[in-house]
């Protein structure tokens, strides 16, 4: 029997069948699995496949443009046609089923069969052995519409703004799902009304927020105020009640008599929260509290639903954020599929929608709000700032939230439309040119304001220990950002960097993906629908890039150029002083900073010899100059941003043969930033930089110039720039490691500097120099720095250009400095002041 053929004995005992792919352990579970309905459904659907197949022909040479229609209309000459199945991706075959038997056989009969001029190759469909695959349980989380199931319909698309208009509907939950997430909060709302009287249950997050997509998280907040009151007043009662009371009375509440709820703790009032939905509501499980959270919260997960969902009972901030996104999409129907467009993008690329959480990705909260911050920033706006949005609310919508001001208009009516007619296609290419020029290192996002604003402004002292007032707008100045690579404001609540667990790399790989992306939104293949049916739009934008196309001619240009961004974290508070006070012109004074660390570096740390190149070129038409001098030992320098104008004449020539200075006075590192006013504080509005003096030349073999080869930075020009020509008398990177090892071991107690540390390495090069003693120059070359920001991201590029190499040694100096000094140039900054 068929059936005895889908079953097998196992070696061990028991049953296994093949078709269900189910272990049984005896006869009587068997029996019952075969008489089950799974067992008997899959040997109906594989009787109905085997039939299929029995009447069905695979056609193959037909035109590209033939339709489902025109097949089924030649083979009904043969018999009553069933069903046409075309491979629409490609057209290049079609099933055809026939009702009955003999039509298949008089079509195969048939010598020729011709279609529009074409010759079909006509034979019997290939027979398969049906085969069950169970569906793999998954992380409702980690469910996402693949690139091969959405290419189909966006090719068939007519145009850009159509394909974004089909992803929103391919992700967007349906009718039915936001009906069963609704019911699901009815549910809540009545069983906690039961045990916390007159409390709300308030949906927010991607359910509501109108950016939601198949099975995102269930965010809703538990209300508990008018339930605060309700106890107080209760509380009150009772005692004027006195004892009289009865049981019967208090029951009703009896779950508040153990608590109260205006002194108890977030995660005491969770853990009720908790028993209740263990015990009360029905299909919930894995509730989970989170007490110690930053926002703690109870997780739970629904067993019907396949929903996950978070309870918590103080985020009204959030509540309110989900309102304002409401609102955002109301004023402009183009805000979700842009949206939706650049979310699915970023996950392609990785940047975004790590399925576990947390990481240094991109959230989808961050990414809409750097879409609403693009669209504030167009010419006429679409969208405006929270400010002007604010100004356009009424008496009774002034709302403010813990201190935060969270005040605009409930109704998108209120707010008048933008003038600002570009369709999709135009603002997604628009967002990543936007992006892609955008200087991440040294500017603040703030939707409130609806500009990028200086990241000098967070960086005072007294930004961090008090909230001030913006004197414009009125609106509280945030206490502490946590300043990162990308900062993002949250609209209201002004202390919060929502893109504050971004790090370098991915801020890295979200402008060079926004540069790429921008640079094939300006091509005919987004732009047009291909002719031929190859992938076009959105497709290949998605689409992975391969590696052979990053741009081998770009790396080609970068090979021999080393970054130094701009890290405000990790400057100290003096500098930090001094850079809040230049404002918009923070760069050059950084540019010098690092400037004068750089030199420290190579001329103290490595002993290489550093003179300005006399091929500089004077463009500075100001009077301040760079003036670097090192005063170091044999262990250290110190560095001093006070001290006054010194020449290089003792810090730039090659010293003794084996790279031990003369001057052994000071144990601490401190290169003297130089200017001609020694005690003057930078001024944001003086446009005078410094530069560095170049030595004399006398007989013995130190050099000097006339006053009018003075190194400068180039105030006028966008980008200051600065240029020293370099001698290197050790192989400092042969062996260091082992050198740096032997050197902690011969080190004790005070005297042993920390691993890393500027120190430290100075005294490697000092062991690499006394082991290995040279009297001639390895290697010269020359090193230009240009500070570069405003439409990027501000950083200090440090250019070298090798002179002569004779030995070949080069390009391993330069594998050693990619990764050293950039690391001992920002531990010098970190000592500055």
């Amino acid at each position: 029997m068929e059936m005895d053929n889908d079953v097998q004995s196992n070696s061990k005992g028991g049953f296994h069948c093949k078709l269900c792919d189910v272990h049984v352990p005896n006869r009587a579970s068997l029996d019952d699995h075969l008489k089950g309905r799974k067992h008997k459904k899959l040997s109906s659907v594989r009787a109905t496949r085997q039939a299929q197949e029995e009447n069905s022909l695979f056609i193959s040479g037909f035109a590209r443009q033939t339709s489902q229609l025109q097949l089924a209309d030649y083979f009904q000459q043969f018999g009553p046609v069933n069903e046409v199945i075309m491979d629409k991706e490609k057209g290049v075959y079609a099933i055809v089923e026939f009702s009955e038997k003999e039509g298949l056989q008089t079509a195969l009969s048939h010598p020729h069969h011709i279609l529009e001029g074409q010759k079909l190759r006509v034979k019997p469909r290939e027979k398969k052995e049906f085969k069950y695959i169970p569906k793999k349980k998954q992380d409702p989380r980690s469910v996402q519409l693949s690139l091969e199931h959405l290419t189909q319909g966006l090719c068939q698309a007519a145009s850009v703004n159509e394909q974004m208009l089909k992803v929103v509907e391919s992700f967007q939950l349906s009718e039915s799902e936001k009906k069963v997430r609704s019911l699901l909060v009815e549910l809540l709302q009545e069983v906690f009304t039961e045990f916390f009287p007159e409390c709300c249950i308030l949906p927010f997050g991607s359910s509501v927020n109108t950016f939601d997509i198949h099975s995102c998280d269930l965010d809703l907040l538990l209300d508990l105020e008018n339930t605060k009151t309700f106890q107080a007043q209760n509380k009150g009662s009772s005692e004027q009640a006195g004892e009289g009371q009865s049981e019967d009375a208090r029951s009703e509440d009896s779950i508040l008599s153990d608590i109260d709820l205006s002194t108890a703790s977030p995660a005491e009032v969770l853990e009720l929260v908790a028993a209740v939905l263990r015990k009360c509501v029905p299909g919930v499980h894995k509730v989970q509290v989170l007490g110690t959270a930053r926002l703690p919260v109870v997780k739970f997960s629904h067993r019907e639903l396949g929903l996950q969902g978070d309870i918590t009972i103080n985020n009204k901030l959030a509540v309110r954020n989900t309102r304002f996104l409401q609102l955002c999409s109301g004023l402009d129907a183009r805000l979700r599929p842009l949206v939706y467009s650049i979310r699915y993008w970023a996950k392609q690329k990785q940047l975004a929608g790590n399925p576990f959480g947390g990481g240094p990705l991109l959230n989808n909260y961050a990414l809409t709000l750097l879409v609403i911050f693009f669209l504030q920033n167009q010419d006429p706006p679409i969208l405006l700032s929270v400010n002007q949005l604010k100004e356009l609310a009424c008496e009774e919508e002034e709302c403010v939230i813990e201190g935060w001001d969270c005040t605009f208009p409930s109704q998108p009516i209120a707010v008048p439309p933008s003038k600002n007619t570009e369709d999709l296609c135009a603002l997604l290419a628009g967002f990543f040119s936007f992006y892609a020029q955008f200087d991440f290192s040294g500017s603040v996002i703030s939707l409130r304001e609806g500009k990028s604003l200086p990241i000098t402004g967070f960086l005072s002292k007294e930004a961090e220990e008090g909230e001030g007032t913006d004197e414009q707008t009125g609106d509280s100045r945030p206490k502490s950002v946590k300043l990162g690579p990308v900062n993002v404001l949250d609209p209201f609540e002004l202390c919060h960097n929502v893109a504050g667990n971004l790090n370098e790399r991915t801020q890295k790989a979200f402008r060079r993906e926004c540069e790429e992306a921008a640079k094939y939104c300006r091509s005919l293949q987004y732009q047009r629908k291909s002719a031929k049916g190859k992938v076009w739009g959105l497709v290949r934008l998605f689409a992975s890039r391969s590696a052979g196309a990053q741009g081998s001619g770009r790396e080609a240009e970068r090979e021999l150029s080393i970054c130094i961004p701009f890290k405000a974290a990790r400057l100290p508070d003096t500098v930090c002083s001094q850079l809040h006070s230049a404002g918009g012109l923070f760069r050059e004074p950084w540019f010098e900073k690092v400037c004068c660390a750089v030199v420290a570096v190579l001329k103290d740390v490595l002993k290489c010899s550093v003179a300005p190149s006399d091929g500089s070129e004077v463009r500075d038409r100001q009077e301040e100059v760079i003036c670097v001098a090192v005063k170091d030992t044999a262990t250290s320098a110190h560095m001093d941003a006070t001290a006054g104008d010194v020449t290089l004449t003792d810090c730039i020539g090659p010293a003794s043969k084996n790279g031990q200075r003369v001057q052994e006075t000071n144990n601490n590192f401190k290169p003297e930033i130089c200017t001609s006013s020694p005690t003057k504080e930078y001024n944001p509005e003086d446009t005078a930089h410094t530069r560095v003096k170049r030595p004399s030349s006398t007989g013995n073999g130190s050099q000097e110039s006339p006053a009018s080869k003075k190194q400068r930075l180039d105030s006028g020009s966008k980008h200051p720039t600065a240029q020293w020509h370099c001698l290197l008398w050790h192989k400092v990177w042969a062996g260091r490691r082992k050198v740096r090892r032997d050197l902690l071991k011969s080190l004790q107690g005070d005297s042993m500097p920390e691993g890393g540390s500027v120190e430290l390495e100075t005294q490697v090069t000092e062991r690499i120099a006394q082991e290995h003693p040279g009297g001639e120059k390895l290697l010269e070359f020359t090193l230009e720095a240009e500070v570069l920001g405003v439409t990027e991201n501000t950083r200090t590029v440090l250019k070298l250009t090798p002179g002569e190499d004779h030995l070949g040694l080069f390009q391993d100096f330069f594998h050693f400095l990619e990764s050293f000094l950039p690391k001992m140039t920002e531990k010098l900054l970190e000592k500055l002041g």
